[in-house]
């Protein structure tokens, strides 16, 4: 199993945004000296709490201060651009980073941005699946270029102004060939938009604020839309996000995880928990979908979703998560605030040099014991 890490980043509002970008950088520079395997950084224009508004940007300042790290948008937000310059700003990146670069997609779900560009009122998702199959056309043909779905509202054409004898009119392609690997976010129980990753080829990533009991749901309803158009799916592939805190005491690791009013951990539920509240968008939170929502309250959140304590008890815990999901080829670690830059970073450094070999070790084992003759 490959250790990822991902942030949304979420920082108080009293702090200096120069401060946190640095801070947040710091992460995926760490991240990369402890072997993770991939980085993904979310973005957001309109929100003063989550601090990168282009993924794109914050991780090309990476790209020379890390050695072996793919870096990921997470995500790049399709309803809010046009395909044309995800395409191109993409291929561009992959180039720059030698192909360590993941393709993080997803519609978009902050209705304040959705409100600040003019589509608030639209259907982000529709406008998502028409820039998927724009970005795949782009990326898979050459021009002129004639992509002209029915009733997508994107028509790419270079066949007026394109000069191939200049170089005019075709969009670069990336370094990876055909294309980087492509991720989109789950966030819902029996997610549509899984299905529809599966459908085109694009991997899950199960985002870390739902209860573990609707992760199994993400895989079955990827692998349904996989196999409607006869591909094989591989759990290597899927990629499950958790909220985990390591720490060298389980008592330290419960204070700063969950009981301390400062905790980054109680700070990131608190404005998650908000903004879902306000979207109707609770259900991942639920023990059952008919769950009364005034139960969904901060301490009911972070009491199920925040993995920590020592590394033995992080380990189990993230076995016994396996054993509910099935298996997954990727944990994604994410990434909080830095209220305390010392706990922080031996959390990272436990999680990579102690937790994921144990855990992997385990899962090895597993495999090999031979099975039991009934008597």
């Amino acid at each position: 199993m490959r250790l990822g890490f991902f942030t949304m980043p979420m920082h108080p509002p009293h702090r200096r945004w120069v401060e946190t970008l640095k801070e947040d950088r710091a992460s995926f520079i760490l991240a990369d000296k402890l072997g993770f395997y991939d980085a993904f950084c979310g973005e957001h224009i309109a929100d003063t709490i989550e601090n990168v508004t282009n993924s794109f940007q914050f991780l090309a300042t990476l790209i020379p201060e890390t050695k072996q790290i793919k870096l990921a948008t997470g995500t790049a937000n399709l309803s809010q651009t046009h395909p044309v310059l995800i395409a191109a700003h993409a291929a561009m990146f992959d180039h720059l980073a030698e192909g360590r670069f993941v393709l993080g997609v997803s519609a978009g779900a902050l209705p304040a941005d959705a409100e600040l560009l003019g589509h608030l009122n639209e259907d982000r998702a529709r406008i998502f699946h028409e820039a998927v199959d724009a970005l795949f056309a782009l990326w898979t043909t050459d021009a002129p270029y004639n992509f002209d779905k029915p009733d997508n509202r994107f028509k790419i054409s270079s066949a007026k102004m394109g000069r191939a004898e200049f170089g005019l009119g075709a969009v670069a392609k990336p370094y990876q060939k055909p294309y980087p690997e492509i991720v989109g976010t789950v966030v819902a129980p029996s997610s549509s938009s899984a299905t529809f990753f599966g459908h085109k080829g694009i991997h899950p990533l199960s985002a870390n604020f739902l209860l573990p009991q609707w992760l199994k749901s993400h895989w079955d309803a990827y692998a349904e839309g996989a196999r409607s158009v006869g591909t094989a799916v591989n759990p290597d592939h899927w990629r499950i996000a958790r909220t985990v805190f390591v720490a060298d005491d389980d008592k330290m690791a419960a204070r700063y995880a969950v009981e301390d009013a400062h905790s980054p951990y109680r700070f990131y539920y608190f404005n998650l928990l908000r903004k879902f509240r306000v979207a109707k968008r609770l259900a991942g939170f639920k023990h059952s979908l008919n769950q009364p929502e005034q139960e969904i309250t901060d301490d009911y959140v972070v009491d199920r979703l925040v993995i920590h304590g020592t590394v033995n008890k992080v380990v189990d815990e993230i076995l016994a998560l396996h054993e509910e999901t099935g298996p997954f080829g990727e944990l994604v670690y994410a990434g909080m605030d830095w209220v305390d830059p010392a706990l922080t970073k031996r959390s990272m450094e436990l999680m990579a040099t102690e937790v994921m070999p144990r855990v992997n070790a385990a899962l090895a084992g597993s495999v090999r014991r031979p099975l039991q003759v009934a008597q």
